[in-house]
């Protein structure tokens, strides 16, 4: 199987963006988008996910974290669908349950084509890490519809705001893992349809 490295770059007035993913990495970050908490979620779910991640963002973070979330977002969802390319021979769905602590975070994901996202975080704080929680929620949803997969992510348990979103995050990398994963046994594109859109 050929490398499946995906890149992708915005240039906006308001962000400056540049990803690259390879899906058959060993979990190799260098991730800096001026958000340290944001930083440490792309960490969790790199390096869980055995991904090889670089992500460089530079936003209007004067203003506040919406932009450089959301711009985030967009840019590693096309860096993920130019990585699973045709999407031949792979999984094409995965699913994980994480625990961190009192957390229980739980993602599904289909690499359909199909955008969609079912989002049920809903931690009683705010605010963690600095940023507003509400952001993770834009985040996720420029990304499903940019890379075109299906996404559902559900907090079943937890209190601390941090644990909750942290074993999201690593869910989803452990997901989009078994997502992308080659199956040997798959001829073509995994779809009785024959075509996946």
């Amino acid at each position: 199987m050929n490398a499946r490295i995906g890149q992708s770059n915005r240039q906006s007035r308001e962000t400056q963006i540049d990803v690259e993913i390879n899906l058959d990495g060993r979990g190799i970050v260098d991730i800096s988008t001026g958000l340290p908490f944001m930083d440490h979620m792309l960490e969790g779910f790199a390096r869980h996910g055995y991904f090889d991640l670089r992500v460089k963002a530079v936003g209007d973070l004067e203003i506040d974290a919406h932009h450089t979330m959301e711009d985030t977002g967009i840019v590693m969802g096309q860096a993920i669908r130019a990585a699973v390319g045709d999407r031949e021979g792979i999984c094409r769905f995965g699913y994980f349950l994480l625990p961190m602590d009192e957390a229980l975070a739980r993602c599904a994901l289909d690499l359909s084509g199909r955008p969609h996202l079912s989002y049920t975080m809903c931690p009683a704080e705010a605010v963690a890490g600095g940023m507003p929680i509400r952001l993770f929620r834009e985040f996720f949803q420029a990304l499903v519809n940019s890379a075109s997969l299906t996404l559902h992510i559900d907090q079943l348990a937890g209190v601390e705001a941090h644990h909750c979103l942290e074993a999201a995050f690593k869910a989803f990398g452990k997901a989009l893992d078994a997502a992308t994963r080659p199956e040997p046994r798959c001829q073509g594109v995994p779809s009785t349809k024959g075509m996946l859109d």
